[in-house]
């Protein structure tokens, strides 16, 4: 390396569909940092409150304590206060698009940044600012569930009404739940109405 040549740091993506493990695997990978006395902090948004606000929280039931937050602004002064040098953000999906010039500054400076999120919404569409950062991600590990239908491995997320797929025009593309609401599926049993690639649905999730 050229003496003038600034370290940088790493941008890991860890993306699947719900009851993939994301959260699981983004604590595993934090928890190693931490045994190897790293600088570690954990984000989460704000709007993810399905278990304790103060942690992120796997399915199996696997925590970390996390500062939630939604404001990118907020998580990179806190990072730059305290030097840190591994930051894990779980739920990325849900910020808005401003996360990604926060993970790329945080990158700049030399940090290692890991986060988690949907890379697609119950639709079956892009989710937020996660097509741009699979896009730059030094590494992604994309994670596959099982399908509740056929037992096929499954990269899509089903919301339900009930037992049964829920009609998109009845619902909004963000939504925070569980087990109770969201299942697993294959590509030939998601049901869904809404098609990659239209412009106008979308728009609707920017």
């Amino acid at each position: 390396m050229s003496q003038n040549k600034t370290k940088k740091g790493s941008l890991e993506v860890i993306c699947g569909p719900m009851f993939s493990g994301k959260s699981e695997e983004l604590i595993r990978r934090l928890r190693r940092a931490e045994i190897a006395q790293q600088n570690v902090s954990v984000f989460k948004h704000a709007i993810d409150d399905r278990y304790n606000i103060e942690n992120v929280t796997s399915h199996n039931g696997t925590k970390l304590p996390a500062h939630a937050t939604d404001n990118g602004s907020h998580l990179l002064a806190k990072v730059q206060t305290k030097k840190y040098t591994v930051v894990g953000i779980d739920e990325v999906q849900f910020y808005t698009h401003d996360i990604i010039s926060t993970i790329c500054a945080l990158v700049e400076k030399g940090a290692r940044v890991i986060v988690a999120g949907l890379d697609m919404d119950y639709r079956g569409v892009p989710f937020g600012p996660m097509p741009t950062l699979l896009a730059i991600a030094d590494s992604v590990t994309k994670l596959k569930a099982i399908c509740t239908e056929c037992g096929d491995d499954a990269h899509f997320s089903q919301l339900l009404a009930g037992n049964d797929p829920a009609i998109e025009k009845d619902v909004q593309p963000i939504l925070v739940a569980a087990s109770d609401k969201f299942t697993a599926r294959c590509r030939a049993c998601h049901d869904t109405d809404i098609k990659f690639g239209n412009t106008k649905q979308n728009e609707s999730l920017r």
